[in-house]
């Protein structure tokens, strides 16, 4: 008598896959996330961090992760398996040790996951199963000029209940436009997969993250009026197709030197980290989603 093989549902592009797989064969998510989702009887919260390359998207996210960990401001985070911790782990060693994380690789199957429950001292009843992962910014381009190229970029935009649209403040405020134009981009992106008509507004809650704000006061001081003034196109944008839409600022380095490599390339080094608008942004995700 022949075994009847059963199949699994991609949490990220609903399509099927053997019980005993470890990724996805569309997408190449892994199956982790649905195995897990499985065990705790509900579908988790996808929250996507996107931004553009070195925006700092990888630094941010294992921040937060670990000040969850070590539950800053009232927050509890317990991570639902030990691939959840690697990202914060890689970060964080990183970091004391003075030196980045290396960039995000734009295999699929080489991305950090998160997979943690979140919960906040005012409501300890309620617990929020959150999925976030740490997409490679080459990609994210790659998708936004081809599309369908990343499926799992796609399927995660498609079901994410909040967004973290992280911008590099400090090329914004130099008056470089390729940080306005790729955030601009990315919002159209998100515009058309909501497949919206004319005059409806996208639901899905978005917190806009001014990164490497200690590079630029006037972020810190003024998000929204930073955002109206150095990033024009987003900010009209947001106002014409977003009903729900947060501005913030953000930085992890305190502060940063400059050596070189055996090939004499220069390098930045981070001497010390400063953490300044992490939560926030965060908060605000869970409050409106």
């Amino acid at each position: 008598m022949t075994a009847t093989l059963t199949e699994t549902e991609c949490l990220i592009c609903r399509c099927s896959n053997p019980d005993d797989a470890l990724l996805c064969a569309t997408c190449l998510a892994p199956m982790t996330l649905t195995q897990e989702s499985i065990v705790q009887g509900r579908e988790p919260c996808i929250v996507s961090v996107i931004g553009d390359s070195n925006v700092g998207k990888t630094v941010y996210l294992g921040y937060l992760l670990d000040m969850l960990s070590r539950r800053a401001g009232d927050y509890e985070a317990v991570p639902k398996g030990p691939f959840s911790i690697n990202l914060q782990q890689t970060v964080m060693s990183h970091l004391a040790a003075r030196m980045f994380p290396a960039k995000t690789p734009n295999e699929v199957d080489q991305w950090h996951w998160a997979y943690s429950q979140v919960s906040h001292q005012r409501n300890a009843d309620r617990w929020y199963d959150l999925v976030m992962p740490d997409m490679a910014g080459e990609a994210i381009a790659t998708e936004l000029d081809v599309p369908d190229s990343y499926l799992v970029i796609r399927g995660l935009l498609e079901r994410s209940a909040g967004v973290m649209l992280l911008i590099d403040a400090a090329m914004a405020a130099m008056g470089n436009v390729q940080a306005d134009f790729f955030a601009f981009k990315l919002m159209s992106y998100i515009d058309q997969l909501a497949g919206l008509r004319i005059g409806a507004k996208v639901a899905t809650p978005i917190a806009v993250v001014l990164c490497k704000s200690d590079c630029c006061p006037q972020a810190f001081d003024h998000p929204l009026t930073f955002v109206q003034t150095n990033l024009n196109r987003l900010w009209n944008l947001c106002e014409s197709r977003f009903e729900n839409v947060a501005f913030f600022s953000a930085s992890v380095i305190g502060s940063i030197a400059y050596g070189s490599d055996s090939d004499d390339n220069v390098v930045t080094v981070p001497l010390h980290s400063a953490p300044r608008g992490i939560l926030e942004p965060f908060e605000w995700l869970l409050t409106a989603i």
